[in-house]
């Protein structure tokens, strides 16, 4: 029998058993499975896409860091990639690589971040050491960077990523300024810059000619303006991407489906032609000895017509960003005098990536030209 102070034993349910029970373990297992995986926008080929349920990065060199997205934007090299204009880009590649996020993890040779970091994720991976990394040139490295991200690795449209090279590829963001601001720094500000301005060689008092008023276009627009140019024209077939572009500074604008921009270029410039000239159309609206900087993703063959060039003393550039201008815009931005908000029109959670990307796709319609996706709070 008994004693009155002993009490009857009752069998635990199920889920109340230690972790060595079968069931417990199930459940358990179940539970660790949904921690270990985040969701991501995932490429399954020319235009294929989804929202999915992919493995949480992990740190695998030293040199790693693992970064919660905080925020993050769609490009259009992206849609490029999901034409089917770059078939490296594998089936089963997490895309994207700008980023503003949350330092989580650092591999044991990081020193100058550390978890609880804002940070910036450059579109650009620097390893740092190359020889073109050592010469600025970041976007050429040949120690396993320059545009790896979204691309030949994982990408930044998840809710977590793993950043290569993170001493080298991050950057702080500034106090005062936004994750949606400092975005903007990721790929088209320092992109229009380099690629535009810079390789253009855009000197005050020149007639600067912007073909092409996207995201890259207004950022060009933005950088031209830091150096007095006479006049900024922009050209584009949407009035309403040319009615931005004015917004941004351009003080002339030509809708090339019903004007006719070289006759309105060589009316201003004594019929001689723009200084610098970007995007398509360029060489034939650029003056002798000007200068045509093309920026962009190609996916197809461009004539570009050296008959009629090669007499006119032409200096052509073509360009992958380096990022080597981040820390010069990053001050500029953190006193105001870039005002990169303004590119954000459509906002959206990161769970709604699929919905961004039909507004980012339909520009013409949508009227948008960056938009942003954030983590739920």
């Amino acid at each position: 029998m008994r004693s009155s102070g002993q009490r009857r034993y009752v069998a635990p349910t199920w889920d109340q058993w230690p972790y060595s029970h079968p069931a417990r373990r199930a459940k358990l297992k179940n539970n660790q499975r949904k921690r270990d995986t985040l969701k991501a926008l995932v490429y399954h080929g020319p235009n294929d896409k989804s929202w999915d349920e992919v493995p949480d990065p992990t740190l695998i060199d030293d040199t790693d860091a693992i970064v919660r997205v905080d925020a993050t934007t769609i490009c259009g090299s992206d849609l490029h990639i999901l034409k089917g204009d770059l078939p490296e880009v594998t089936p089963g590649r997490v895309l994207g690589h700008e980023a503003v996020g949350t330092v989580e993890q650092v591999g044991t040779a990081v020193k100058n971040i550390h978890p609880g970091d804002r940070v910036l994720v450059s579109c650009i991976s620097a390893c740092g050491t190359c020889r073109f990394c050592r010469e600025g040139r970041f976007g050429q490295c040949l120690g396993g960077g320059g545009w790896i991200l979204g691309h030949n690795i994982d990408g930044a449209q998840a809710e977590k990523m793993r950043v290569p090279f993170a001493a080298t590829s991050t950057y702080p963001v500034p106090a005062g300024v936004t994750d949606e601001e400092f975005l903007m720094l990721a790929d088209i500000l320092p992109t229009g810059y380099e690629v535009g301005v810079l390789n253009g060689n855009v000197s005050p008092g020149d007639v600067v000619v912007v073909v092409g008023a996207g995201p890259i276009g207004l950022s060009a627009i933005t950088g031209c303006l830091m150096f007095s140019p006479s006049h900024v024209i922009a050209i584009d077939l949407s009035d309403a991407r040319l009615d931005a572009a004015k917004q941004f500074g351009a003080d002339i604008t030509v809708n090339n489906g019903r004007e006719d921009p070289l006759a309105i270029i060589r009316g201003l410039t004594d019929g001689l032609g723009a200084d610098v000239t970007m995007f398509e159309l360029a060489t034939q609206l650029v003056r002798p000895g000007g200068h045509v900087a093309n920026i962009g993703v190609h996916g197809k063959p461009a004539t570009l017509h050296l008959e009629t060039l090669w007499t006119r003393d032409v200096t052509i550039t073509t360009g992958l960003v380096d990022t080597y201008s981040t820390p010069t815009l990053s001050r500029l931005m953190a006193t105001h005098q870039i005002d990169s908000a303004r590119f954000a029109t459509h906002h959206f959670l990161l769970e709604e990536m699929m919905e961004a990307y039909e507004v980012f796709s339909n520009a013409a319609e949508t009227g948008a030209l960056k938009v942003v996706l954030t983590r739920e709070v």
